[in-house]
């Protein structure tokens, strides 16, 4: 039960310290689940948001039950969810109960416009992070190319691009292009 509330307790935490969605979390997650804590590695947390990414809901939701579910079976899952979901709706709540009275006031939407560089800056950090362990050699490098321009210029799922790539990454392994 202790390790139930402690994954909510962090979880929470990481909800309520975050805005700007699920990759402006990436920092936060990773400082709080792979440094602070050590309850996963940073490749660890890279896979569970490339799945969270190709499965239905929100990406930070689905990285949480993840890490939850491998933390403590499925009720860690149910905790680490719920705790990163809860600040999340008070504070919507309470947002949306002012937000329609004010949003048309020029400080709201000149807030909302700082707001919006901040969470671009938050991503774009995120990013970083992300390409430095993703990208480790030439044969990472051409996928990151390929899908960059393949999704700059055609409609296609990210699914696809996920499941092509993990078919790239078994290849490239087994024809010795990448040895990780």
């Amino acid at each position: 039960m202790k390790q139930l509330a402690k994954l909510f307790l962090v979880f929470a935490k990481i909800g309520v310290m975050t805005f700007g969605g699920g990759y402006a979390m990436i920092p936060f997650l990773e400082r709080e689940l792979v440094e602070k804590r050590s309850w996963t590695t940073s490749e660890e947390l890279m896979d569970y948001y490339a799945v969270g990414q190709c499965t239905p809901g929100v990406i930070a939701v689905n990285t949480a039950t993840f890490v939850g579910q491998s933390m403590a079976g499925v009720p860690g899952g149910i905790a680490a969810t719920l705790g990163i979901v809860f600040p999340s709706l008070v504070i919507i709540c309470v947002i949306a109960g002012i937000l329609t009275n004010f949003a048309d006031l020029p400080a709201v939407k000149s807030a909302f416009a700082g707001i919006r560089v901040c969470v671009c800056v938050l991503i774009f950090n995120a990013v970083v992070k992300l390409w430095k362990k993703a990208v480790p050699d030439k044969a990472a490098l051409a996928l990151c190319l390929a899908v960059f321009v393949l999704s700059a210029f055609f409609n296609l799922s990210p699914v696809l691009f996920v499941l092509c790539c993990a078919a790239a990454g078994i290849l490239f392994t087994q024809w010795g292009v990448r040895g990780r």
